[in-house]
């Protein structure tokens, strides 16, 4: 700038127009390019900043989709530990088998359990309401997020017509047929009747639902983490 300075005054001082005009405009051009390139070099470190916040968020929608999943799988894992249950027990009232009905018994107790999926936080929701869900470029990702969210309410309702149905029709039904302690039987006709038999079958039909809905569950999570490992790669 001090070179710039000197010669800007010496070319006033000689009274050499001529030469000053091309001189100014150069000194223009020059500082023209110079915002130029600290535009660019800031749009460039915004860019690296966004990219960076970018495969952040990314995997820690990863971490939480592989938590997740754990947590699905161990709820079907539950769920089918007890379906398996109640279709035995069903046959045993369809068979009429007297001889098991200590067994039917213990499992109609487990008429109360069932599988209950929560998830500990929701990275997603997180950062659709931060408004950062602007930097994920990846449509697909987004999408499958969202299916993803409607599949988790699905799960969530049916397990809140599981529950509803335990609370209100299997526990009088257990209440009025079983001593809970010690456990006997006191009504061992009632255990055997199509109307106990449909409440296995009923209970079996939510539980294979709910089979379904969390393998969907599987599927879309293993689908997003797919995709997020080729962005992170």
């Amino acid at each position: 700038m001090k070179l710039f300075r000197k010669i800007r005054q010496e070319l006033i001082y000689k009274g050499n127009l001529k030469r000053y005009l091309p001189y100014a405009i150069g000194e223009i051009l020059l500082i023209m390019i110079g915002i130029l390139l600290a535009l660019q070099v800031s749009n460039w470190n915004e860019k690296r900043i966004n990219k960076k916040a970018e495969l952040l968020y990314y995997q820690n929608i990863k971490r939480q989709l592989n938590e997740d999943i754990g947590l699905v799988s161990r709820n079907m894992d539950y769920n089918n530990r007890y379906l398996a249950q109640f279709n035995f027990a069903a046959q045993i009232i369809e068979a009429n088998d007297r001889s098991k009905m200590d067994t039917l018994a213990e499992i109609a107790l487990n008429l109360i359990r069932y599988s209950d999926f929560h998830r500990v936080s929701n990275t997603y929701e997180s950062i659709v309401n931060s408004g950062q869900i602007k930097l994920l470029h990846n449509n697909k990702v987004i999408e499958g997020m969202q299916r993803l969210e409607e599949t988790y309410i699905y799960i969530n309702k049916m397990e809140s017509i599981h529950f509803d149905v335990i609370k209100l029709i299997v526990i009088p039904d257990l209440v009025n047929s079983i001593k809970f302690s010690p456990r006997e039987v006191e009504i061992p006709d009632e255990l055997y009747t199509f109307k106990f038999k449909n409440r296995f079958t009923f209970l079996v039909d939510i539980m294979n639902e709910k089979n379904e809905v969390y393998d969907r569950a599987i599927n879309e999570i293993n689908e997003i983490i797919n995709l997020i490992d080729k962005e992170l790669n």
